[in-house]
């Protein structure tokens, strides 16, 4: 994933939590945030490239990082 598009948050941490901390989260913010017209010219991946991305442009594509970690399915 592009380093650009994942992003950090530190929630708060109490001292009376039962629970062990998450001292860091991340959450990705899609770049079709940040694009909010096509520009012309935008480079296109191949259109088999492109079926398989879900997208037509590299600029909009934002890959998807399983939770599983390999625990199959």
């Amino acid at each position: 994933m592009s380093d650009n598009q994942l992003r950090e948050w530190r929630p708060y941490v109490s001292p009376w939590d039962p629970c062990p901390p998450i001292l860091v989260k991340t959450y990705v913010v899609p770049p079709n945030q940040y694009i909010y017209f096509q520009p012309m010219n935008l480079p296109q991946f191949t259109l088999d490239e492109a079926i398989r991305r879900g997208t037509l442009w590299p600029a909009l594509f934002s890959p998807y990082a399983s939770r599983r970690h390999g625990k199959g399915g």
